[in-house]
């Protein structure tokens, strides 16, 4: 069995835009050529890739099941090639980044810091559902991935997980709300408080493992929002208190400076754990232990105090 990557790239391109006369365009060659590679690569596997008539071309049974294979064996191809050119210098690397949801929000920051110490490596930054971040590292589309210890579920063998830090779930009000008094605040001190919350996942995640009655008061909270800057601003406008993760220093250095106060909330403490996921079976660049060395350094100093809040 021959079988190219000129074929694989093909076919992927062919199903990629289910149409020979697009993949040849994007191939730069002509229509005649694609469709010879991808004849040639269904003789050699010795089956059908594709289903032919007069109007339509589609992917077969056989050839929705062997594209992904075929997207890792490029991946892999270019990784090869990636790595061999960074072993030679450290600046002359490259990094791939997926991340999820908040982590999404918060990594712009660390790749601008990372470009200050690493100008000559270039960091880029795939966000996606938290669903599909472990397929990314699975198919090393991406060489590293950060997100929340929900997407721990999927996790094949080959996918290695790291605590990157984790966030206390907390409130947030005016400095001259009755609460900001307290010392310890707890969740059952939010009973009768109107609240301000996130809309979709967050809610969940907020209320898992809690007393009824304190789950049935953030469900029904008398405003919920898509963004957390939202959630803020009417906070310090007065319309209630929120809830949230500090997961942007950002988020911290505008809460303090607006008369707001974050405390974690207690009785029971709840946290949300996020991880940087790799390939257990792939050595990394040095570029990419670089910035996961520095990813690891710079939210140590950014979080490690926030029990202390």
């Amino acid at each position: 069995m021959n079988i190219s990557i000129r074929q694989l790239t093909a076919f992927i391109k062919v199903a990629d835009n289910g149409s020979f006369t697009r993949a040849s365009d994007q191939m730069h060659l002509t229509q005649s050529a694609v469709s010879g590679l991808i004849k040639e690569l269904e003789s050699n596997l010795g089956i059908v890739l594709f289903d032919r008539t007069t109007r339509q071309l589609s992917l077969s049974v056989v050839g929705h099941h062997l594209l992904p294979q075929a997207r890792r064996i490029l991946n892999e191809m270019q990784l090869f090639e990636n790595e061999a050119s960074s072993l030679t210098s450290l600046a002359q690397g490259n990094v791939r980044l997926a991340v999820s949801q908040f982590a999404a929000s918060s990594m712009p920051a660390v790749i601008a810091q990372f470009a200050k110490i690493h100008p000559e490596i270039s960091v880029s930054l795939l966000d996606c559902s938290a669903e599909n971040l472990l397929r990314h590292v699975q198919d090393i589309e991406v060489d590293l991935g950060v997100g929340t210890e929900l997407e721990l579920i999927e996790t094949e063998d080959d996918i290695n997980a790291d605590l990157l830090y984790q966030l206390p779930f907390c409130v947030v009000m005016p400095d001259t709300h009755t609460l900001a008094q307290k010392t310890e605040i707890t969740w059952q001190d939010l009973l009768d408080i109107p609240l301000i919350t996130l809309q979709g996942p967050f809610l969940e995640q907020v209320t898992t493992e809690l007393d009824e009655s304190i789950v049935n008061h953030i469900q029904q909270a008398r405003y919920k929002v898509n963004f957390m800057s939202t959630a803020l601003e009417m906070t310090r406008q007065g319309f209630g208190i929120t809830l949230c993760l500090p997961y942007m220093p950002e988020v911290i250095n505008w809460v303090s400076a607006n008369g707001l106060q974050m405390r974690p909330l207690a009785q029971p403490i709840k946290t949300r754990q996020f991880f940087i996921y790799q390939r257990s079976s792939r050595a990394l660049s040095p570029a990419t232990i670089a910035f996961k060395s520095f990813l690891q350094s710079y939210f140590s100093s950014h979080f490690n105090d926030l029990q202390r809040i």
